[in-house]
């Protein structure tokens, strides 16, 4: 009996949504990811083919991807790519896996560094490079400094600039501010680690197969964004801005810190879902 691309749709749905307890349009949606990259096809091509037949080469590729999805190793490390902010970024268990949500993030960096207007930013944690590249693409005329504690994260991270073109963009490796000697910035941004360290989702879906080291931060999640706050002053030019992201209940305890800090104009800005999901403020110093 002949197996047609509808029929393993269909059949690779349910075993997903059954297997992941994933909804069926999202089970769907992946199913149809992971025979597309069988068939070297776009998604656009099942629409006219679905009732072409699964030839055995394809079925082959399909059936081993499909079987580490079940596994629940996340899509995005099967494919090896994920985009991000329009743009497509090499991704492997090495370097969190961009979000959707922290796409807010770039857009609030954005809208604090005019276009056409040299700047220097320091994105800090930068994984993938993602946020870091997002940004050096829209502003060209900035200097991105992009910092991450791990060699193999930046290695994907210098890979995705060369690919994505961000000639603006250099990196250094440390433990936030570690690598920075003096340098000041008119803008700081990142996505540390937020998760506290007995949550247990950091034991379910993707995060299981993401660095630990880019998720969790200490018994509240917040050890990282408070060596981050601290020490944002000494790297800041005057007036110069603290951005990053944090987990769906952290954002008054993050306002705090900045508030400790010396920091003014503080607020939070909520993403789609409507949660408080990046806190911001501008340092201005003492005279």
């Amino acid at each position: 009996m002949t197996v047609t691309l509808s029929d393993i749709l269909r059949q690779s749905t349910a075993a997903l949504a059954e297997a992941l307890a994933l909804p069926l349009a999202e089970a769907r949606l992946e199913a149809q990811v992971l025979l597309c990259r069988a068939l070297n096809q776009p998604r656009a091509y099942l629409a006219g083919h679905d009732r072409d037949p699964l030839l055995p080469e394809p079925a082959a590729i399909f059936t081993a991807l499909f079987e580490r999805r079940l596994k629940g190793e996340p899509v995005a490390y099967i494919l090896g790519e994920r985009e991000f902010f329009s743009l497509n970024f090499k991704v492997t268990p090495d370097v969190l896996i961009p979000r959707p949500e922290t796409e807010l993030l770039v857009e609030l960096t954005l809208a604090r560094l005019p276009a056409g207007q040299p700047c220097q930013v320091l994105d800090l944690g930068t994984g993938s490079g993602a946020v870091a590249i997002a940004m050096a693409h829209h502003r060209p005329k900035a200097e991105v400094l992009a910092v991450d504690q791990s060699a193999a994260a930046l290695a994907i991270a210098r890979e995705n600039a060369r690919r994505l073109g961000a000639g603006n963009l250099r990196f250094a490796q440390g433990d936030w501010y570690g690598a920075l000697a003096e340098e000041k910035f008119d803008l700081i941004v990142s996505n540390p680690p937020y998760i506290a360290a007995t949550d247990p989702h950091l034991a379910q879906g993707d995060l299981r197969f993401e660095p630990a080291a880019a998720l969790a931060a200490g018994s509240d999640g917040l050890d990282d964004i408070r060596v981050i706050v601290q020490g944002a002053p000494a790297h800041l030019n005057p007036s110069g801005w603290l951005l990053f992201e944090h987990g769906y209940d952290q954002a008054e305890a993050c306002r705090q810190l900045l508030a400790q800090a010396g920091f003014s104009n503080i607020s939070s800005s909520h993403d789609l879902a409507g949660i408080a999901r990046v806190t911001h403020g501008q340092f201005v110093a003492q005279i």
